[in-house]
């Protein structure tokens, strides 16, 4: 039997499923995504509580005990971290990488659940979890600066306007905002005075939430109309808080500022986040609002951030006062750089190679016949890649780098045997049919037998198998695809171009020559 036989009696259908896989391939390798490494998910659940005004000792007894006592009896629980501040706790579960995070969140929020009894009846509001991916950095990093305008309206822009707006781009996953200026109304209460009123912290605190509420005030009913009572109860600055009444004594109200003052702030008073310009103003610590966008399992990373750096001229534009967005990090441009470093090193590989096989055929004819298993396999493998969800990054770069030398193998065979048929009188197409009869099995052997060395490697467990099964399968996809042109192309093309006789030329007779003189020395 002649697997190549087909192929060589029909050239037409050869040129066209080659023509095929390369046009499938050009079009996968513009729509693959591009990344530094694959896409690796790491099953990670965070579990977040608050209980203000408790200090991290108290988080950590009546919050975060009963939830990591609960969370131990989660099957596949490889970690657990807590972290405690005041008012704050986090708690982080990694699974083991098999575990499902769908199922484990379920997990997670049964007890969650579980443990509601067991927490604080003063909590705001229950603990929540969401799913993170701690290898999901953030792929672009803008600052907010102005030198004019409040912190707080540079934040409520960033807040409610660029995070919106970069969120809508396709790829996007997140945004999350650092340097918070949320606006505040921070009150400072003078003990003497409140002590001298006969008046407690408390009474302060309820003081303030009854006079700052937005609830619906009724309906009055006539007899030919119905109105709606509308009234405003929330303070919206400062100064509103210092006129609330605090409590009636004698018969006269007791305002916030016989006790205290009020005074226009912001919500987190105790940090603050820089931003600076060597080429601006000499480098000088501004005040800013910074954001991170974070990007979908499997989008591209350059278009993405591409995409979002098109934004920034309109957000600019629309931005109030003098605020400027400026790009800290955008981690598109060390990917761009190391992706085409290696491409270069995949394009001096294939002419490396290509010059090895003209050197020892010394053919012209049989070089290019041999070398068109190169683009023919590594284009055709951009299309398997797409289909099997892969992305263009560093590793499968380098296995097609390393394929390069694999695929031109089968390639080489044949058309060797075939050429020796030739040399011995037979014709292009018989010589054709002859040889790759005889050499199909040893082809189709050595290109299993190659594949099966990745074997391992595709099977590796754990972080580092998750990395390496892309490798594994792409440089075992090249190897297959090169299998199937050198036992349909390769034939077919000696069939045709291979000439019945030929005169060797001065270069063909020195490289001859140096190949003698070199079995000789070895000979010796």
């Amino acid at each position: 039997m002649n697997i190549s036989a087909p192929f060589i009696h029909r050239p037409v259908m050869t040129t066209v499923v080659m023509a095929a896989l390369l046009v499938f391939g050009m079009f996968a390798y513009t729509a693959l995504p591009v990344s530094e490494l694959p896409s690796v998910d790491f099953p990670t659940i965070n579990v977040s509580a608050s209980l203000p005004g408790a200090n991290p000792e108290t988080m950590a007894s009546s919050v975060a005990t009963p939830l990591e006592r609960q969370f131990s009896t989660i099957a596949g629980v490889t970690s657990m971290n807590s972290t405690n501040t005041t008012g704050n706790t986090n708690i982080t579960l990694q699974f083991d990488l098999s575990r499902n995070i769908d199922a484990a969140a379920q997990d997670v929020q049964t007890a969650i659940s579980q443990s509601i009894r067991q927490l604080p009846v003063n909590m705001p509001t229950p603990p929540t979890l969401r799913k993170v991916n701690p290898a999901d950095y953030g792929i672009i990093y803008l600052a907010l600066t102005g030198n004019s305008i409040p912190l707080t309206k540079l934040d409520e822009y960033a807040e409610t306007r660029v995070a919106e707006e970069l969120s809508q781009i396709n790829g996007v996953a997140q945004v999350l905002v650092f340097g918070s200026y949320q606006y505040a109304a921070r009150i400072y209460i003078n003990p003497y005075a409140l002590s001298a009123r006969g008046l407690s912290l408390d009474a302060v605190a309820s003081a303030i939430q009854n006079n700052n509420t937005n609830l619906p005030s009724g309906t009055l009913y006539g007899s030919a109309h119905t109105y709606t009572v509308h009234s405003n109860g929330q303070l919206m600055d400062a100064d509103a808080y210092n006129h609330m009444i605090v409590a009636y004594q004698n018969g006269a109200p007791v305002h916030l500022s016989d006790i205290g003052y009020a005074r226009d702030g912001i919500q987190q008073d105790k940090q603050l986040t820089t931003y600076s310009n060597a080429n601006d103003d000499h480098g000088k610590l501004r005040p800013a609002v910074v954001l991170a966008v974070k990007r979908q399992p499997g989008a591209n990373t350059v278009a993405v951030t591409n995409a979002v750096k098109a934004l920034l001229p309109s957000l600019t534009r629309e931005a109030p006062g003098d605020t400027v967005i400026h790009v800290l990090y955008n981690r598109a441009d060390f990917i761009q750089g190391s992706i085409g470093e290696v491409r270069t090193t995949l394009l001096l590989a294939i002419m490396l190679v290509i010059g090895v096989i003209f050197m020892f055929l010394r053919n012209l004819r049989a070089t290019l016949i041999s070398a068109l298993a190169l683009p023919t396999s590594v284009i055709g493998t951009f299309a398997i890649m797409q289909l099997a969800g892969f992305s263009l990054d560093n590793l499968s770069l380098m296995a097609l780098t390393l394929a390069v030398g694999f695929v031109v193998d089968d390639a080489i065979v044949v058309l060797e045997n075939i050429v020796r048929y030739r040399e011995h009188g037979e014709p292009s197409m018989r010589a054709a049919l002859l040889g790759s009869r005889e050499i199909g099995f040893t082809v189709v052997s050595m290109t299993l037998s190659l594949v099966a060395v990745f074997i391992p490697i595709l099977f590796m467990g754990g972080i580092v198998g998750r990395l390496f099964s892309e490798f594994a399968m792409t440089v075992g996809i090249a190897i297959l695809i090169s299998g199937f042109v050198s036992l349909t192309l390769t034939p077919m093309l000696c069939s045709r171009f291979l000439k019945e006789s030929e005169r060797h030329g001065r270069l063909y007779i020195l490289l001859e020559k140096g190949f003698d003189r070199a079995r000789d020395t070895y000979r010796s």
